[in-house]
Order: C-alpha cells, then sequence, then structure tokens
C-alpha cells in the first residue's frame, strides 16, 4: 500500500489537527513542516517528532512528499498552493481557500493547470449529524424547505487578536467573525440547501480593540429554492455558545448544536434517529466557541481520508476547489451588502422576476 507524505506549510494553531489527522491515516504520514519563520518550524517539527524543513523550496524538492496542507494565515494561502501546484504536488488548503474570489480561482487555475487535485477544509461536511440531515434534506422528508438558519455566537478574547499581527485584519484574516470563524456553518448551509440569491447584512466591531474587521455579524438570505434564512457570527459574545444550525420544512424542523442533533421533528423519525438526540443530550459540547483548539481532529481525518481516496482512485475530493469558491462568494457578497447599506444578489442568481418561491425546487443542493 502506497503512503502519501504530507508537507505542512505554516505552524499555527490548525497545523497541530492536521499533524494529528494525518497521523491517523494509515496510507499517509507527516514528512516534514516548514514556516517562514524556520525557528518556529523546527519548535513545531520538534514537538510532533517530524522533519523541519528549511523552506517551502526543500519541502517540494522532497521526493517523499506527494502532498502539501496549506496551514498559513488565511491571505497567504495562494503562493505556497501556486508553488506546490506548479512543482507537481497535490494541494490542500484550509478554510477558506483564499481571502478573495480572485485569489482564490488562481489557485484553482494553477491545480487544474498541473493537473493534480485541490482539497478545501470544511470538515463539518464529514460530521455524522451534518451527513444523516444532508440525506434527510435530498430524500425530501422535510417537505417544502422553508428556513435554514446558522449561529456562530463564540467568544475570543483581546489576546487572541493580539497573539498574532495578522489577525484581523483585511489583508491576511480577509474579514472577522465572518470570514474566520462562520465560513464553516455557511458551507454547510450551501451544502444543505443549495446556492442563496440575495443577502443583507450587518456588522459592526463591538467588543474588541486595533481591529480592521468585524466582531459581530447578522444577515438575512433567500435561497434559490425559495426559503429564507439568517445567519450570525461572532466572537464578541462572552462567554460563547455552541454553534447551531436549523433547517425547517413543510413538514418538520431539525436542529443541531456543535456537531450533535438535539431536535429531529420529522414525522417519519426513525428509532436510531430518536437514539441520536437522546445520547446528544449527554453529550458535552466541543468547547470552540471559547477555545478554537478545544476540538476533536476526527472530521479532519475523515476529510483527509477522502482527499487520499481521491488519490488512490482518481476521483475528485468531496470539497475540492469550486466547492471552496461557493463559500467564499457568499461571504464576498454579505461583506459587500454590509459596506453598500443594501441587499446583494449572489453570481448566478436568476433575474428578479424569476419563478415565485412556491414554483421552486423543494430540495436543497
Amino acid at each position: 500500500m502506497r503512503r502519501y507524505g504530507f508537507a505542512i506549510v505554516g505552524t499555527g494553531n490548525i497545523a497541530a489537527a492536521h499533524v494529528e489527522a494525518v497521523g491517523l491515516l494509515p496510507n499517509a504520514h507527516v514528512a516534514g513542516v516548514t514556516s517562514q519563520n524556520p525557528r518556529e518550524a523546527r519548535r513545531f517539527a520538534d514537538a510532533h517528532g517530524v522533519r523541519a524543513y528549511g523552506d517551502l523550496a526543500e519541502a517540494l524538492a522532497d521526493d517523499a512528499v506527494q502532498v502539501v496542507t496549506v496551514c498559513t494565515p488565511s491571505g497567504a494561502h495562494l503562493e505556497p498552493a501556486v508553488a506546490a501546484a506548479a512543482a507537481g504536488r497535490h494541494v490542500v488548503v484550509e478554510k477558506p481557500l483564499e481571502v478573495t474570489s480572485e485569489r482564490a480561482r488562481a489557485i484553482i487555475d494553477a491545480t487544474d493547470r498541473a493537473g493534480v487535485k485541490l482539497a478545501t477544509i470544511f470538515m463539518g461536511r464529514f460530521a455524522d449529524a451534518h451527513r444523516h440531515l444532508k440525506e434527510a434534506i435530498d430524500a425530501g422528508r422535510f417537505g417544502r424547505l422553508l428556513q435554514a438558519d446558522g449561529f456562530v455566537k463564540w467568544y475570543r478574547s483581546q489576546a487572541y487578536y493580539d497573539s498574532a499581527a495578522w489577525r484581523g485584519t483585511w489583508a491576511l484574516d480577509g474579514g472577522g467573525a465572518l470570514m474566520n470563524q462562520g465560513i464553516h456553518q455557511i458551507d454547510l448551509l450551501l451544502w444543505l440547501m443549495g446556492p442563496v440569491d440575495e443577502v443583507f447584512a450587518y456588522a459592526e466591531t463591538l467588543n474588541h480593540e486595533r481591529l480592521e474587521v468585524e466582531d459581530t455579524l447578522v444577515a438575512v438570505m433567500r435561497y434559490r429554492n425559495g426559503a429564507l434564512g439568517t445567519f450570525a457570527a461572532a466572537t464578541s459574545l462572552y462567554p460563547g455558545r455552541p454553534k447551531a444550525l436549523d433547517v425547517h420544512g413543510t413538514a418538520g424542523t431539525v436542529t443541531i448544536r456543535d456537531d450533535h442533533i438535539v431536535a429531529w421533528d420529522l414525522p417519519d423519525a426513525t428509532d436510531e434517529e430518536r437514539a441520536a438526540v437522546a445520547a446528544s443530550a449527554s453529550g458535552a459540547a466541543s468547547g470552540t466557541f471559547a477555545d478554537p483548539m478545544a476540538m476533536s481532529f476526527e472530521n479532519h481525518r475523515r476529510q483527509l481520508e477522502d482527499f487520499v481516496h481521491a488519490l488512490e482512485t482518481d476521483g475528485t475530493p468531496a470539497i475540492d476547489g469550486p466547492e471552496g469558491l461557493r463559500s467564499l462568494e457568499l461571504v464576498e457578497a454579505i461583506y459587500r451588502s454590509v459596506r453598500e447599506g443594501r441587499p446583494v444578489r449572489l453570481p448566478g442568481a436568476p433575474e428578479q422576476d424569476a419563478p415565485a418561491a412556491a414554483d421552486r425546487a423543494p430540495r436543497g443542493g
């Protein structure tokens, strides 16, 4: 069995998740890590028992490396991803794919030209609760979809933002609570419900200092399938609450909190589904609403397992570049609405005289 070597670029918090997740795969290993700061790369490498490369060029010259995982600040994903593709290495990029759709498309174009595979990390899609919800929506069990809401009402201290110069900046963070924390729920809503046609939003910096970006944002959305939705993202709300997802249809409602099903109110609910709700009542929340590293690596492992499977079978990763671009385009539209103080239509949205909501498709995308 072939073992795929991963080189990790960047040594921030999320890089540790990738080291742990890759280490759980039987046919993959971490070949090494690199950073713009060689001293930091050595410290991280020593802590995790892997090799420290002097720079990205050294990592790309290592024949043991088949995959490059980009874990740099969001606005610094483009350059290492393009370099890796040019060197014939497959590419995994942490969310968001980049901080603008233009830069994200440049990554997609580079990997397409090189004939290598690209994945965007949105590990929430691999949680059992979200997979089961997706299956129920696609099977039409909700009837006509009416509303889908996402909430990421988290807290990050001032020390969190002060811990790195890139945090809370447009250039490298790409935005605030929406882009950095909320985009995972944005991706889930698009995956479950299909495209959003129009959005209107407000955003403010309410509980932090020295930020260029928002720490509190609310938005309303109109999905192409006729449903409406609300979304809230914050890092200002002490002490924070677990992330939440609600889907409502004419036949019932499902609620997920921190990747656990806490309500499954559908008339055809199975005993297994009722048991899942009962089990979640005694489960502990992940804690990421207050601590970004209070998380399990299991869903990262599942997504990287999917990526390696795509390498072995010459298939397409579940969340490739174009899939990663969808959430970024919605985030850009939300920020544009905030700046311009008006509703914003998404790329690909039909003209305003499109069929009435009642005539639109009842299922998600």
